[in-house]
């Protein structure tokens, strides 16, 4: 299927275009795109009108607006769409009701468990698809007696992200800095050069291989979806330290290192490893089987083809000109019938539907039973 999506939280969107369809990845002013995988290429905005779009695929609000301004149409009425939440609530970590939770004719997609169970998404059909990362071999040395960690903008974001945790995994051991504006870390911590070291933002296949050759892997989030870096790490054979919040409880088996709400417990995990290079080892033997088993990138694409599959049947192909307020809205019971390709997709993925209360005559929904993986 011809898929409209922006380009936005590069390595899952790396993941996603990944995919078997056709991705248009719209032209953003002042934005330039990165080198998209084969199946997607960038479409100008004037152009998306003509392009034949089969779902549209959004994460940001304003692309609800920006979408339906192109193609002239109505997205969950005249075309499918799908709503891809990446963040926890910012505002109210439990009472906080999600834009679309007023509508049923748009599923959400969280990423993670943890999210669908914060967000109030009202009667919005929800399902969740897990990360999903290629996997960047199995990279890891440790031969640095130093912690790594990835965090975006430390300073500003703040205890959000950990940063006011980071002299005490200092204590223990160097701590290597990966991320935009990590220069700003020493001045704002008032650690010294001995305790904590500016590696900055690389690119992802160097950040991968530098990463790898420090010891461990500290994870310091307070809130936030499931940071992509932490299985990174765990992909290379990283072992882990990791606060037990949020869905890192989920991801992050205790034997892969340490995973505890208890800062202390933490530290005195990172001096066991950074003292002793041959248990580092056998915990990040153990974080990669774990990554491995459960985000893979081949369960993540089937997981996507599925939904997508599900929601172009159950929400119809193509519908009228927002131009022409007098047509009806498509029956979905009696649309056309989806393409060969789409067809096959279902076929392969009907094991994963559960049973669900539809329509007389309409196909089981996997939205709102969820993807059990």
């Amino acid at each position: 299927m011809r898929i409209l999506v922006w380009y936005l939280h590069g390595g899952y969107m790396q993941a996603f275009l990944r995919g078997s369809h056709e991705y248009l990845v719209p032209a953003e002013p002042g934005r330039e795109l990165p080198e998209l995988p084969p199946n997607a290429r960038r479409i100008e905005p004037s152009e998306v009108a003509d392009a034949e779009i089969d779902v549209v695929v959004l994460q940001r609000t304003e692309e609800l607006g920006w979408a339906e301004d192109m193609l002239g149409r109505r997205l969950g009425r005249d075309v499918p769409a799908i709503f891809i939440e990446h963040n926890t609530p910012k505002q109210s970590p439990v009472s906080e009701r999600h834009f679309l939770a007023d509508r049923t004719d748009i599923p959400v997609v969280h990423v993670t468990h943890f999210n669908r169970l914060a967000w109030d998404s009202g009667d919005a059909p929800t399902v969740v698809i897990e990360h999903g990362i290629p996997d960047p071999g199995a990279l890891y040395t440790g031969e640095e007696r130093a912690l790594g960690v990835v965090i975006n903008e430390p300073v500003r974001r703040g205890r959000i992200t950990g940063t006011d945790l980071l002299p005490a995994f200092a204590s223990a051991g160097r701590l290597d800095c990966f991320g935009i504006h990590t220069d700003q870390l020493p001045e704002a911590l008032g650690l010294g050069e001995d305790q904590l070291r500016v590696v900055g933002d690389l690119p992802t296949a160097h950040m991968h291989a530098a990463l790898a050759r420090r010891r461990a892997y500290v994870h310091p989030m307070r809130w936030t979806s499931l940071g992509l870096s932490l299985l990174e790490a765990m992909y290379l054979g990283m072992p882990v330290l990791a606060l037990a919040t949020t869905e890192a409880a989920r991801a992050v088996p205790p034997e892969a290192g340490a995973i505890s709400a208890d800062p202390a417990e933490l530290v005195a995990t990172a001096d066991l490893l950074l003292a002793d290079p041959d248990e580092a080892r056998r915990r990040g033997v153990i974080a990669r089987e774990a990554v491995h088993s459960r985000y893979n990138l081949t369960r993540f694409l089937e997981d996507w083809d599925a939904v997508l599959a599900d929601t172009l049947d159950t929400r119809g192909r193509r519908g009228p000109l927002l131009a022409v307020p007098d047509l009806a809205v498509p029956d979905i019971a009696a649309a056309s019938a989806v393409t060969a390709s789409v067809s096959r997709a279902r076929g392969a993925h009907a094991a994963d539907s559960a049973p669900h209360d539809a329509t007389p005559g309409a196909e089981p929904s996997l939205i709102t039973e969820g993807i059990a993986r």
